[in-house]
């Protein structure tokens, strides 16, 4: 039962990130596309904790955590970026 649990949850997550990657390339503007890439960052994130589910494996925590980590920096510079033209004071 977890198997087919899995194996759903990689399928959403992998559908999930195909229409993220769409919205990233097509976007209307830079504040959808900035949202599309926090969203792909996010699905990282659940696509790697669901693999380390499978695996029962703690190193792909680890990695979500960094990935999670670095998606929310990047979010944060690009958002300010956008607003301020600068990222740094």
């Amino acid at each position: 039962m977890l198997e087919l649990s899995i194996n759903i949850a990689l399928g959403a997550i992998g559908l999930s990130m195909a229409l993220t990657v769409y919205r990233l390339i097509k976007g209307p503007d830079a504040p959808d596309r900035i949202l599309a890439l926090d969203t792909l960052y996010v699905n990282a994130v659940a696509l790697l904790i669901v693999l380390g589910i499978q695996d029962s494996s703690s190193i792909y925590f680890e990695a979500a955590l960094l990935i999670a980590l670095m998606g929310f920096v990047a979010t944060v510079a690009l958002a300010r970026y956008l607003a301020r033209g600068d990222v740094m004071d």
